[in-house]
């Protein structure tokens, strides 16, 4: 068989592969900390749990329109409403399965062969992977320790051509954990809107914040703003409800018309039982979340400051989401444990995983190459641990 062109640029995912291996290693014996993975560790709460039982008890099990049930379409309408100040009706929600299906049917609905999509780096390892697919090209925004990982308005602007179709925002960041403000959102979608281009504002991170800040949501912003912008969040993050499977997102009409064509030849709905749970997660209470951040605050607090104690570590601190994206290329070129030198991102995640069995994500994953991904979305005590093992590993 002859694969597609378009499929072989496609890379598989590094932060899976990652997770991955580290789960082998541990089915295999070996004791590995793992910092790779970028879903919550609490549990799914007990009533959405108990929501899911029910439909399967009441038979809940048969296809469902593809864009999603009325009510699970109704009840986000009720959270954008709630939780942004944003007036959608459910003819404006499609559902999909998982946020990241939400981003790639937006992508493939918006972009044609040759167009170019603003993606800021570091980034998201499937932003560029849904653009090859699309056949479409990337055309990054570098952006660095030294300026939070934002990228900027004039930036934006000197990275605009005639060939330029959809820029990707994301705040808060994966993997970076960098933050927003409105102000910084809005002198760049008022670039964006001058050239009429679409965006698409991933805010699947929007309840993980810190340190008082508040979510500033893109359609929010200004009134011009929303007609451009396709909204996206989902159940993920914010219930951990990871495997659930359910993201879903916000546009125009016919956006969302041409999306849910698409999502009906490929998916077709979400799954019954998994809408029902996100039904009983925007209904219910809502305090889990506000529990899993004061956690992860704790661990975000232990992990900078111990990473900071690392010399050749650099790591600033995250406002949001349960990353941290330390520079490490002070590690590069000197020699460590058993004389071995590394020189790169890939390098130094394979050395550690082999010399302190620790598994971290290689930042040029993200398009960052000086950088490494650590998830602290795992136990106070596995972290500890892991960074104690790494700052041996890592004596030069």
């Amino acid at each position: 068989m002859r694969i597609s062109e378009r499929v072989k640029q496609i890379s598989p995912s590094m932060t899976l592969a990652v997770t991955s291996k580290a789960k082998q290693l541990k089915a295999q014996g070996v004791d590995v900390v793992g910092f790779g993975a970028g879903e919550p560790d609490f549990d799914t709460p007990d009533e959405i749990k108990e929501a899911a039982k029910r439909a399967i008890d009441e038979g809940f099990t048969k296809y469902t329109p593809s864009a999603g049930i009325p009510e699970l379409r109704k009840a986000i309408c009720e959270k954008f409403k709630t939780d942004n100040g944003l007036d959608y009706p459910p003819e404006q929600i499609l559902v999909s399965c998982g946020a990241k299906h939400s981003i790639y049917n937006s992508v493939q609905t918006l972009v044609n062969p040759g167009d170019e999509v603003i993606i800021q780096a570091p980034y998201w390892v499937s932003y560029p992977e849904f653009v090859k697919a699309a056949g479409g090209k990337c055309v990054y925004i570098e952006t660095g320790v030294e300026q939070e990982f934002k990228m900027t308005s004039d930036q934006v602007h000197d990275a605009i051509t005639n060939r330029t179709a959809l820029c990707i925002i994301n705040s808060p960041s994966n993997p970076t954990g960098a933050v927003y403000n409105a102000d910084e959102l809005t002198a760049i979608m008022d670039v964006l809107i001058d050239h009429g281009i679409s965006v698409i504002s991933d805010e699947i991170y929007e309840k993980i914040l810190y340190d008082g800040l508040r979510h500033a949501c893109v359609p929010a912003l200004q009134p011009e703003f929303k007609d451009s912008t396709i909204l996206v969040n989902g159940v993920s993050k914010t219930y951990s409800m990871t495997g659930w499977r359910i993201g879903y997102l916000a546009a125009p009409r016919e956006i969302v018309a041409a999306m849910e064509r698409l999502q009906d030849h490929s998916t077709s709905n979400p799954t019954s039982i998994s809408q029902k749970a996100a039904l009983a997660a925007l209904r219910g209470d809502q305090l889990a979340a506000a529990k899993m951040v004061k956690a992860f605050d704790e661990r975000r607090q232990y992990i900078v400051k111990a990473l900071n104690e690392i010399p050749g570590v650099r790591c600033p601190m995250p406002k949001g989401a349960f990353y941290v994206f330390p520079d490490v290329s002070g590690i590069y070129g000197k020699k460590l444990g058993g004389g071995k030198t590394v020189n790169g991102s890939l390098e130094l995640t394979d050395y550690l995983l082999d010399k302190a069995r620790v598994a971290v994500v290689p930042g040029i994953a993200f398009g960052n190459d000086r950088c490494i991904r650590l998830s602290y979305a795992t136990s106070l005590e596995a972290i500890k641990e892991g960074i104690t093992r790494m700052a041996e590993a890592l004596k030069a």
